[in-house]
């Protein structure tokens, strides 16, 4: 029998509302997750990137709210909900407003990068829903703009990314300054032993939801891997571009120096891109998200912290132009596509110095990555690397006199034959 949002015992607002967006199917997270919140649980939910987890604890969370309708006390909220990146906050935010629009709830987003006028503005009332990022948020907390005794239900979302961007002892402070009679969730893609920690300082007997081992990722994303040294990146960036099969494109650097060297280097080479980063003020990161999705810009370069805040559906490829440092960011990064059922094309560049990332990753996702050829001439690298490449990761590196180069050469349009 198939698992409807009916049966799962959302009300009939937060139904009419999914059926404006034809969501019609329940995922795996949120066929659990919901009737266990509804219920008044807590709940640790792991489940990989693209899964549905914004609507596995918004739509209780909007349910229990107008069950139990109160007013909000001034610069106060009835809940909270932390992310990591302005980004995801923004998309959060969005969610919970198309599916609570038959609701009349107030919101607020509390986010960094932007004069905080209008965020205090909108808190001086009280709202039902507050979305924060932690930094801005005890910013205004220690201002006296914002007060948290009256919030009811906590939920921190991406908290391995809290941890990676160094948020976990912000989202301590916040936790410590709750009601301790709440309902509180957790959900990350992944669990390292900070997060563990978290997880003890704020649920009460949680029900764990695992939906899919935490490292794999998603199986609908062809990935490949080409060895080229880092001075031949750009050169076979652009390459690759003119593939008309890359339609819409994220290429992620591992420094915000790196992501506008590669933006201006693709403007300047004709394609349609932009940049987001930490150092871009908000309202420039908006611009440039909003153009992505629009399709004006083809071509979206964003370092990590892009990597759980961009939620777009047809993203057909997803390039790492250097391999992250942290080999859970890369299943991040490659959920940017293959989502909503689609399928994607996951390609990495690997400088020399760059073999150890991609060890660790292959060790993470318990697989070896395929490795395929570019197809540039030898006049256009500015260095012969081919030679001292080996032949795939998990093996010693081959005497070069039998080395052998990889006869597979790259397809961008992956493997896959049409349906």
């Amino acid at each position: 029998m198939n698992t409807t949002f009916e049966s799962l015992g959302l009300s009939e607002p937060l139904l009419r509302a999914l059926a404006a967006e034809n969501y019609t199917q329940p995922t795996p997270i949120q066929s659990r997750a919901i009737p266990v919140l509804l219920a008044g649980r807590d709940l640790l939910g792991i489940a990989q990137t693209g899964t549905g987890k914004t609507a596995a604890f918004g739509l209780p969370l909007l349910q229990r709210l107008a069950e139990n309708r109160v007013q909000p006390t001034p610069r106060g909220a009835r809940a909270l909900i932390l992310a990591p990146t302005r980004e995801l906050a923004i998309q959060i935010d969005q969610s919970l407003r198309t599916y609570g629009r038959h609701l009349n709830f107030r919101h607020a987003v509390i986010l960094g990068g932007v004069n905080q006028t209008r965020q205090v503005a909108a808190m001086k009332g009280g709202v039902d829903i507050l979305v924060a990022t932690p930094g801005r948020l005890l910013d205004l907390i220690k201002q006296h703009f914002v007060r948290l005794d009256g919030v009811g239900t906590l939920v921190v979302d991406e908290a391995d990314r809290m941890l990676d961007m160094g948020f976990i002892k912000d989202v301590r402070r916040i936790v410590a300054m709750l009601p301790k009679n709440r309902q509180s969730m957790l959900f990350s893609a992944t669990m390292p032993g900070e997060v563990v920690q978290l997880i003890g300082d704020m649920l009460r007997q949680p029900e764990r939801i695992e939906v899919s081992p935490p490292t794999k990722t998603a199986d609908r994303i062809e990935q490949r891997v080409i060895h080229i040294a880092q001075k031949d990146k750009r050169t076979l960036l652009s390459h690759l571009l003119r593939d008309e099969a890359l339609k819409r494109v994220i290429v992620f650097t591992r420094t915000k120096h790196v992501a506008n060297r590669v933006s201006d280097h693709l403007e300047r080479s004709g394609f349609s891109a932009d940049a987001i980063h930490g150092n871009k003020s908000q309202n420039a990161r908006q611009r440039a998200l909003e153009g992505f999705k629009s399709g004006q810009v083809r071509i979206l370069v964003a370092t990590d912290i892009a990597a759980r805040g961009v939620d777009v559906d047809g993203i057909t490829h997803v390039i790492n132009f250097e391999l992250p440092n942290e080999p859970e960011s890369y299943v991040h990064r490659i959920g940017r596509t293959a989502r909503a059922g689609a399928e994607g094309v996951a390609i990495s560049f690997c400088d020399p110095a760059e073999r150890s990332h991609l060890r660790n990753i292959e060790k993470l996702v318990k697989r070896q990555i395929e490795v395929v050829t570019h197809d540039l001439p030898p006049e256009a690298l500015t260095a012969a690397n081919v030679a001292e490449l080996p032949r795939s990761f998990g093996h010693k590196k081959p005497e070069e006199n039998n080395y052998r180069r990889p006869k597979r050469r790259f397809n961008p349009r992956g493997n896959r034959r049409a349906a």
